[in-house]
């Protein structure tokens, strides 16, 4: 067994030992040594949003003649490389941490230093340098915001999109199969297929609507605020220039807060896209738990349509299957929605000039995001878009559906409408049949009142 080789760094409060290859230096090791919590990492996405701002800053404050051009070229060049995807065993700091988020600050600060430092061949520190006119507490919620504006449309809104795309597709190649709708989970009056998953679709759009109008504020950056939104030690036009740096790297319309105080103290519009997330996460719970209830079965369920069979369901029974794809979308779902409940804790954890649990927004909010996306794709492509429809199992349950009586309630009123869906419950005997028994109206109109592709359109039997 070979020992591991380190090298001697020093910071601020003395000197320690770092692993010989590390990139970062003694602060990083600091936090790595203090929080052995959970050996949960920030997500890539978010170093990457991280790493652009640096990019971001570098250019503004050499531009600003702030910044050494060589050396802002340089710490540019690493922070490119690092937002690229470069170096990722480097950020080794657990979630659970300073809550400020000052130890991934630093330690991206720090691995910047050295990889722009080795670029050209002059010392470039992660503190005078690499954080020049920024701190932690604006560029920890300037990362989380522009993460999450990155994830949501890279990665949630065409997801969402597919996803309803989907819906209507099938939704409109079924809308001629008419089924018993349902409320309470008891049968109720006919509805098309179309007309049921055309509600999925709006659920789905409405999220996307939802999602969309929260990004308004996620747009809204502190970077610039420095330590307490005052802007100390920041040049009067970085916030800006920074701003519209990132908006040409991103496309994405990123713009300083109207207050760095609000920026600082809280994470309200975390908590805001969070909650709509949850709501996209309420959505596809619920048409995941429409597709296991009409799936249920195929003999003793349902059995309305059959999802795709994807594996073997069980250990020791043969030949079952299960629906595996609207299961694990419940699963995304519940964490989505605690992720929600811890975001809106950490949202409270405000206290004066600065929200101190931020690296735990960051990490959840960003988990949602990519949960929903991966959730609403498997969904669209290995459940809605392939199940077949059981035509023959929902006509049989259409034709004894009792609560078809309710089209005659305008011509022989409620009580009497109750007398014969009662009847035909009863006796397991077609609504029709019991009609024409105890009503006078004339089998040819009965048919036609209760002939359930008409009930689907709705409005007042005449």
């Amino acid at each position: 067994m070979t020992s591991k080789s380190y090298r001697i760094e020093t910071d601020s409060m003395g000197s320690l030992e770092v692993p010989a290859e590390a990139l970062y230096g003694a602060q990083t090791q600091r936090a790595v040594d203090n929080f052995k919590v959970s050996g949960l990492r920030l997500p890539a996405r978010f170093i990457r949003a991280a790493a652009l701002l640096k990019q971001c800053a570098a250019q503004v404050n050499t531009e600003l003649g702030l910044l050494d051009p060589e050396l802002g070229a340089a710490i540019q060049g690493a922070a490119r490389e690092v937002a690229g995807g470069g170096h990722a065993d480097q950020f080794p700091v657990d979630v659970f941490q300073t809550g400020s988020g000052t130890s991934t600050h630093m330690n991206l600060n720090e691995v910047i230093a050295t990889l722009a430092s080795r670029s050209c061949g002059r010392p470039v520190h992660p503190n005078d340098h690499v954080n020049l006119g920024q701190s932690s507490n604006d560029t920890i919620p300037s990362a989380i915001h522009v993460s999450a504006a990155l994830a949501c449309h890279e990665g949630l809104l065409p997801a969402l999109e597919h996803l309803a795309a989907t819906i209507e597709a099938r939704a409109a190649t079924l809308g001629d199969v008419v089924k018993t709708g349902r409320t309470h989970l008891m049968d109720a009056m006919p509805i098309t297929l179309g007309q049921e998953l055309a509600g999925w679709a709006l659920q789905v759009r409405n999220g996307h609507a939802r999602v969309q109008m929260a990004l308004t504020r996620i747009y809204k950056l502190a970077q610039g605020g420095t330590a307490v939104g005052t802007g100390i030690n920041a040049h009067p036009e970085f916030a800006a220039r920074l701003a519209a740096a990132l908006v040409r790297e991103t496309g994405l319309p990123f713009a300083p807060n109207d207050s760095f105080f609000e920026s600082l103290s809280s994470q309200d519009a975390a908590v805001e896209l969070s909650g709509q997330l949850k709501t996209v996460a309420v959505s596809l719970m619920k048409i995941a738990n429409d597709l296991r209830w009409m799936n249920s079965g195929p003999l003793a369920g349902l059995g309305e349509i059959e999802l795709p069979a994807l594996q073997p369901g069980s250990s020791i029974m043969p030949g079952k299957v299960n629906p595996v794809i609207p299961e694990a979308v419940c699963m995304v779902a519940a964490q989505v929605i605690g992720n929600d409940a811890t975001i809106t804790v950490a949202g409270q954890s405000g206290a004066f000039q600065l929200n101190v649990m931020l690296p735990l927004i960051a990490y959840n909010l960003l988990q949602s995001i990519e949960l929903l996306a991966n959730a609403a794709r498997l969904l669209a492509d290995r459940a809605i878009a392939g199940f077949t429809v059981r035509r023959d199992k929902l006509g049989q349950a259409l034709a004894l559906n009792p609560i078809l009586v309710t089209a005659l309630n305008p011509r022989i009123g409620y009580l009497k409408a109750a007398e014969i869906a009662k009847r035909a419950y009863r006796e397991r005997r077609p609504i029709l049949e019991v009609a024409a028994e105890m009503t006078a109206l004339p089998r040819e109109e009965l048919e036609r009142l209760l002939d359930p592709a008409q009930l689907t359109a709705g409005g007042i039997a005449s």
